[in-house]
C-alpha cells in the first residue's frame, strides 16, 4: 500500500490539497469523508505533526479544529509561538474510526496505513522546509523513528532528524504528548497542560537561537 502514485510530481499545498482527495492508497478512503491536508503557513519555520484527523476534523476538512486543537492553539500562544505561524499536519491523512450506534470511535492507524500516507508528509516538508518539526504523540514519533519509539523518553528535547535522503529536508525535531491526551488526564490535566506549554517553550527557545 501507498500513496505514492497520486503525489503531484511537482508539488505545492493547493495542488497536494486537492490531489489527496483521489487518493486509494489504503482502505480509510473508504469510510473516511474527505482526505485532510495540514493547514497554515506555507513558508512556516515550524511544523507541528500530529495522528490523523479525528471526527470533527473528518467533517470540516482542516486539521486541529476540534477540542485538542482549542487546546493546542491555546498551549502555542501561551509558549509564545503565534498559533498562526506554524504549519499543523497529520501523519495519516484519512479518519480511522469504528461506529459505534450514531458515534464514530477514533481508531490509532496501523503501521501499513501510516507508511502508506508517508508520501504526502514526505512532499508537505518538501514544500514547507520547516527548520523544526514538532511532533504530537507517539504515532507521529513512531512514523518517523520507528516502532520503538516513546514519547515518554524523548519528549521535551531536541532530536536530531532520522532520514538521510540527498536533498532531504532535515529539520531539528522535539517530541511532546498530543493535545488530546490532555484531554483524557482529567485530574491531572493541569499537569498535563503545563508539560505540553513547556516543551513548546523549548521548541520556541530553540527556533530563536
Amino acid at each position: 500500500m501507498s500513496g505514492a502514485e497520486w503525489v503531484p510530481a511537482e508539488p505545492t499545498l493547493p495542488r497536494l490539497d486537492e490531489a489527496v482527495q483521489k487518493c486509494r492508497g489504503c482502505e480509510l478512503h473508504r469510510e473516511a469523508t474527505q482526505a485532510v491536508m495540514g493547514r497554515g503557513d506555507p513558508g512556516a519555520d515550524l511544523m507541528l505533526l500530529g495522528e490523523q484527523p479525528g471526527d470533527r476534523e473528518d467533517r470540516e476538512g482542516e486539521p486541529f479544529v476540534g477540542p485538542a486543537g482549542s487546546v493546542l492553539a491555546k498551549a502555542l500562544a501561551e509558549a509564545g509561538i503565534a498559533p498562526e505561524t506554524v504549519y499543523e499536519t497529520n501523519v495519516v491523512k484519512h479518519f480511522r474510526f469504528r461506529t459505534v450506534g450514531k458515534r464514530r470511535i477514533h481508531l490509532s492507524p496501523t503501521r501499513g496505513q501510516i507508511d502508506a500516507c508517508a508520501p504526502w508528509l514526505k512532499a508537505e516538508l518538501a514544500v514547507v522546509r520547516p527548520k523544526g518539526l514538532i511532533l504530537l504523540g507517539g504515532t507521529a514519533g513512531q512514523a518517523l523513528y520507528g516502532a520503538s519509539f516513546r514519547v515518554g523518553q524523548a519528549r521535551g528535547r531536541v532530536l536530531a532528524w532520522p532520514g538521510h535522503g540527498a536533498g532531504e529536508p532535515r529539520p531539528w525535531v522535539l517530541a511532546t504528548i498530543h493535545p488530546s491526551a490532555v484531554l483524557r488526564a482529567r485530574e491531572a490535566r493541569a499537569a498535563a497542560y503545563d508539560g505540553l506549554v513547556a516543551d513548546l517553550r523549548t521548541a520556541a527557545a530553540t527556533l530563536a537561537d
